[in-house]
């Protein structure tokens, strides 16, 4: 079964529901300035999978009925996630984004920068004019847990010699946070038990940990995945794969290795070299692992509810992250 086809399963029991989710995130969009207009149409036509919607109106369905907080809150989640893909290419000078040019290589940074602004206080504001101020809580957390796991990558990597535990914390910032933030603003727009809403962001949280090193794991794969291989070599970004390879190895391997890619990270040669003492140190195998922990316990806590056509949705759409081919 392919990607595609399998998506469309998962959707089956929120299909209607992220019909009218479609219309009002387009809604929540527009602008009276011609030129931001312009942009986020852009953005719309090119949108990406919606995973983190998906698991918002899941996750409220697992909880109760969908309410018009339900689509607040996929609106909120989709803004901000869009508004910090605009911020990241622009922090990473990335000028490609899904198969298209990003905002920044049309536009330039300076805009770019201040759409990803646009999107974020959209985003806030309409939860606030909405008074729904609990999803407000939980999207203000997610941003500022964002922000500071991107600004420890940034610190860390200058050092190429990072300890897995302080990769863990970076993830957890930079990806889970926005998972966990779905699933609990999900659960928090159909039910007001505070232990419920915990439950899902660390949910959330397991499955943004599993999505992220399924991510790093891309980095070794082949070519023809959707994300060029070796990018994250290329970019100097320490990844579980390697951090593990670079602690298993002998004090010379492991400076030699920091060295060429501190030194060489764009040379086809020593893209091949890392890949090849990854593989070889057990990185692979080792992240792989670490990964289906993560999903084992996303799953232990989804098999805590009831039966049901979101819980089994629910369930496929874990599975998808972890499975996905890009």
């Amino acid at each position: 079964m392919s990607s595609k086809s399998n998506l469309k399963e998962i959707k089956e029991p929120i299909a209607e529901d992220l019909v009218q989710f479609e219309k009002y995130f387009r809604d929540s969009m527009k602008s009276s300035v011609p030129l931001l207009d312009k942009i986020t149409y852009y953005i719309v036509q090119r949108k990406g999978k919606q995973v983190r919607p998906m698991f918002v109106f899941l996750s409220a369905k697992l909880c109760g009925e969908v309410t018009e907080k339900t689509y607040t809150a996929a609106s909120l989640v989709e803004l901000l996630h869009t508004g910090t893909l605009v911020h990241d290419d622009v922090v990473d000078d990335s000028f490609e984004r899904r198969g298209f040019f990003s905002i920044n290589a049309l536009w330039k940074n300076k805009i770019a920068v201040l759409v990803g602004d646009f999107l974020l206080s959209k985003g806030f504001l309409m939860a606030l004019d909405n008074h729904h101020y609990k999803q407000l809580h939980i999207m203000s957390t997610a941003v500022k847990l964002m922000s500071e796991g991107e600004l420890l990558q940034i610190e860390k990597a200058r050092k190429l010699d990072i300890e897995e535990n302080i990769y863990y914390d970076i993830i957890k910032g930079k990806t889970a946070s926005l998972m966990a933030a779905s699933c609990s603003a999900g659960a928090a727009s159909t039910t007001e038990n505070p232990e419920i809403i915990e439950k899902f962001r660390l949910l959330g949280e397991n499955i943004g940990m599993a999505f992220q090193i399924k991510d790093d794991l891309f980095d070794y794969g082949e070519a023809n995945i959707g994300k060029p291989r070796g990018i994250d070599i290329k970019e100097k970004k320490m990844t579980l794969p390697l951090i593990y390879a670079l602690n298993h190895t002998d004090t010379k391997q492991k400076k030699h290795i920091i060295k060429q890619i501190k030194n060489h990270s764009e040379d086809p040669k020593v893209v091949r070299e890392v890949i090849d003492f990854v593989k070889t140190s057990g990185g692979i195998e080792y992240t792989t692992n670490k990964m289906e922990e993560y999903r084992s316990k996303a799953l232990e806590i989804i098999d805590e509810f009831d039966d049901s056509s979101a819980k089994n949705s629910f369930v496929q759409l874990i599975n998808y992250v972890v499975e996905r081919g890009n």
